[in-house]
């Protein structure tokens, strides 16, 4: 089951739904509009040749985020 990353186009609220076909319809938790915008989310796939770790920023210490330090809501 799919889990995807939305971004409500009334308040900004940045959310993570897992989403079934017979999921209701989506609304923000935080403002409870119905206009949302799907986000690209990140993933991670094998490759042949070596990754450069080092030109990638290292997750935030406190929620995780990819982005790094000072990306989440938090910092």
């Amino acid at each position: 089951m799919p889990i995807f990353e939305y971004e409500c186009a009334a308040c900004g609220q940045e959310f993570e739904k897992l989403v079934r076909q017979s999921s209701p319809a989506l609304h923000c938790p935080q403002c409870d509009s119905t206009d949302l915008r799907k986000k690209l989310s990140a993933f991670n796939a094998a490759s042949a040749s070596p990754s450069r770790r080092s030109d990638l920023p290292a997750p935030c210490g406190s929620c995780g985020h990819p982005d790094g330090p000072g990306a989440c809501h938090l910092h």
